[in-house]
């Protein structure tokens, strides 16, 4: 009679992995019933600073730190981090009256972090103490104290910081969002400070990216249909717009409304023009509006193309989903 199977390393490895995933969104999930009139009081602080957020950290919660100032300033509010020893070397000069300082510390003990605090109370500086200590040192100084204590670490030694160091990230996530969304910070701001890259692309105007002069597919309404599959595969979009002689968008007709009619018809639709066949009303969007919201259109609307018109209905250019996906 065979004992029982010996686990194998590539089992334990799964096994490690739920785990550590399970703890440590345990422990994110955790800090929502925490969530209460002191966060408010921290982001409404936060509303109020007239300087910068300035996050300061030591070890791996200095890390987390760097994470939190980045999201801030990547949302709209000037924000930056200060090592705490090097503040005690020379920055502490970074640091001015109307900033708003944000501590991440499990301990709340940490002796660097402890000195620059007590020079930041000097100079009437307003605190914000991220720790798993309420009745630490830095947490007693602190205007307002948020709790990111965690039961247990992922690390299966219980030492490593992983589980704490996910809950002080999702607390400094909960109040840059927080804070943006009463600044009413828009997909136009977050464009302003992201131009460049996949997410830059996404947030540019339609203008920038859409298919305009010779590279619209643009018939008239007199066009015959064999003209209209030339002028479709031609410019490769899979559809064609029709406009009239003034350039006011009449309908669309793409492959798929093709593909339909020759279904249903069998024949007689080469004997046809584009008036006979376009679809009217097509989905529109002017040139100003964001490549995201273009995306988020056409997910809705189950579509892969938007026309872009001017005010008047001029037809001006057209927003192909594939334009979207390869930025």
């Amino acid at each position: 009679m065979s004992g029982p199977t010996k686990p194998t390393k590539a089992s334990l490895n799964i096994e490690t992995a739920k785990r550590v995933l399970r703890i440590e969104s345990e422990a994110i999930a955790d800090l929502v019933a925490r969530i209460d009139s002191r966060f408010d009081d921290a982001v409404e602080l936060l509303l109020a600073c007239q300087g910068r957020v300035v996050i300061a950290g030591l070890g791996k919660s200095g890390l987390i730190g760097r994470k939190i100032a980045a999201t801030f300033a990547s949302t709209g509010s000037p924000a930056l981090f200060l090592h705490a020893a090097e503040a005690l070397h020379g920055d502490l000069g970074m640091l001015i009256s109307n900033d708003v300082l944000i501590v991440v510390t499990a301990s709340g003990e940490t002796p660097e972090l402890v000195e620059l605090i007590e020079s930041a109370k000097m100079r009437g500086i307003k605190l914000i103490a991220l720790t798993a200590s309420a009745r630490s040192t830095i947490a007693t100084a602190a205007d307002v104290v948020l709790d990111i204590s965690v039961k247990e670490e992922a690390c299966s030694l219980n030492l490593a910081p992983t589980a704490s160091t996910a809950a002080a990230m999702a607390m400094g996530d909960a109040l840059a969002v927080a804070l943006y969304e009463r600044r009413g910070f828009k997909e136009e701001d977050f464009a302003a400070l992201h131009p460049r890259g996949r997410l830059g692309a996404k947030l540019r105007r339609i203008e920038s990216i859409m298919h305009a002069g010779e590279a619209l597919p643009r018939v008239a309404p007199e066009t015959k249909m064999p003209d209209v599959i030339y002028e479709m595969s031609r410019k490769g979009l899979g559809l064609a717009a029709v406009a009239d002689a003034s350039g006011k968008l009449l309908g669309i007709i793409t492959d798929g409304d093709l593909r339909r009619m020759m279904e249903s018809r069998k024949q007689g639709v080469f004997e046809l023009i584009a008036r006979d066949c376009m679809k009217k009303n097509p989905v529109t969007l002017p040139k100003t509006e964001l490549a995201a919201r273009a995306l988020r259109v056409m997910e809705e609307k189950k579509i892969t193309s938007v026309l872009v018109t001017a005010a008047d209905g001029t037809l001006e250019g057209v927003l192909h989903v594939h334009d979207l996906w390869s930025m």
